[in-house]
């Protein structure tokens, strides 16, 4: 079994994880679906100040035998990037819930977090 998910995120279906920090979240993919993707290669990023709506793509992942798209969480303008995964995108494989977040977002409607999964229930959505 892979890592534990950790009880203080939360996540979407297709596998996003989410931590927000007052208006703040930190956006990254899940442990799992790292796993299911393999060996991570380059990751497309969205523009600065770029705005996507919910479950809107903001980017591209793509692994050694797969791309996958990117999906925003939640509403909002993306205020940064992770630099560190531009020459380091095996950082989402090695440690996706810290050194391996992908953008961070200013959102817009906090109350979207309440349609997203918790922890328990992502790990039932992945079985």
């Amino acid at each position: 079994m892979s890592s534990p998910i950790p009880k203080e995120l939360k996540y979407t279906e297709d596998h996003e994880w989410v931590k927000v920090d007052g208006e703040i979240a930190t956006v990254g993919i899940t442990d799992h679906a790292q796993s299911e993707l393999g060996d991570i290669i380059f990751i497309e990023f969205p523009e600065i100040n770029d705005l996507f709506e919910r479950m809107e793509p903001f980017g591209t992942i793509e692994a050694v035998k797969t791309v996958a798209d990117l999906f925003s969480p939640l509403n909002g303008k993306i205020i940064e990037i992770n630099k560190e995964l531009e020459d380091s995108p095996e950082l989402v494989n090695s440690d996706p819930y810290e050194k391996g977040w992908i953008v961070k977002v200013s959102v817009d409607k906090l109350d979207q977090l309440n349609d997203l999964l918790s922890s328990e229930s992502y790990e039932n959505h992945i079985g």
